[in-house]
């Protein structure tokens, strides 16, 4: 590999838009295994594109340990068959997951829009009756 197809952590964060500390983090999970050249970590394309697919995972809402298991599979010699086919069914799980909170959280809505609706009507009336009072 030539040197310009390693990232320095600074790069990796400026690529990525995460910190040094997610980078270390994710490190420390054996998640990440950059290059050490002393004290400096090098990130090779094989980091950038795991990177790529945590970031992706965690926004998804994929658990870190789901987001290894996936990652740990891409090396079986079956084409990421194995992976492809394994976070499919992850992806799946996790969009009927998500499906449901935003049907939660749509009834969660309109309930509390009828709730301000009755505040504003109860505001509403008691300032009428405080007017007609005074």
């Amino acid at each position: 590999m030539s040197e310009t197809d390693y990232r320095t952590i600074r790069q990796m964060c400026d690529d990525f838009e995460v910190t040094p500390r997610t980078l270390r983090f994710y490190e420390a999970k054996e998640l990440l295994f950059p290059v050490r050249d002393g004290q400096k970590r090098l990130f090779t394309r094989s980091d950038r594109a795991r990177l790529k697919l945590i970031l992706r995972g965690k926004r998804f809402g994929f658990s870190l340990e789901e987001i290894r298991q996936l990652l740990d599979l891409y090396d079986r010699g079956d084409r990421q068959l194995t992976q492809l086919t394994k976070t499919y069914e992850i992806a799946q799980d996790r969009l009927a997951d998500m499906e449901r909170q935003r049907a939660e959280l749509d009834e969660a809505i309109d309930e509390l829009k009828e709730q301000l609706k009755w505040g504003a009507e109860m505001i509403k009336s008691l300032k009428a009756k405080e007017t007609a009072a005074a």
